[in-house]
């Protein structure tokens, strides 16, 4: 399975976020390479998300997850002079909430300015964590659907709040990846997908 053939924005999303999950499971059984197991993750998480018999993790566990973890820039890992940061900006049609709100020190978050954080990611050459990627994919997700836009084809939309373009299809080697942007000492705070 890849991703072509993939012509609505819902399969644009999903085979995004099963690749996650693929990532995840890998770096949380702290595998060095992508292995058959993952593989098989990444397509059943993909074909139950499309056939709608699995589903996203809730939003709250992120939350949980801004309350338990080290306060530190979710981009570089800084824990001094932060601010709070929209990942999808407001002034592109963001949300004001805390789903939308993370941690960002003073340089990251002037440099991000009003750019969608998967696009200030690319500027930068930099990929973002997987726990980040996860919070931001849900968002655009719950976007879409709320929004009646998960069966629209892909060449169709062209004014969103977000970069569908910067949303990865294809993730980079697990030794490049991050799960959180600084080391968790416990493992056990991050739950699957």
């Amino acid at each position: 399975m890849s991703s072509k053939g993939i012509a609505t924005v819902g399969e644009y999303l999903y085979w995004s976020y099963a690749n996650l999950g693929m990532a995840h499971a890998a770096l949380s059984s702290g595998a060095h390479s992508y292995g058959r197991v993952h593989y098989i993750i990444r397509n059943k998480l993909y074909r139950g998300l499309v056939n709608g018999t699995m589903h996203l993790g809730s939003l709250k566990e992120d939350e949980r997850l801004k309350l338990v973890m080290p306060q530190a820039c979710c981009y570089c890992g800084s824990i001094t002079e932060l601010t709070l940061d929209h990942l999808i900006p407001t002034s592109k049609g963001g949300k004001d909430t805390a789903d939308n709100i993370v941690w960002a020190c003073k340089s990251c978050n002037s440099s991000k300015g009003a750019m969608d954080v998967l696009e200030w990611h690319e500027k930068t050459s930099r990929f973002p964590s997987v726990l980040l990627l996860r919070r931001y994919l849900k968002l655009v997700i719950e976007f879409c659907d709320c929004n009646g836009l998960m069966e629209s084809n892909l060449n169709d939309l062209l004014q969103l709040p977000f970069s569908l373009r910067c949303i990865p299809q294809e993730f980079p080697e697990l030794n490049t990846l991050k799960l959180w942007v600084i080391p968790i000492c416990n493992g056990s705070l991050v739950s699957p997908l």
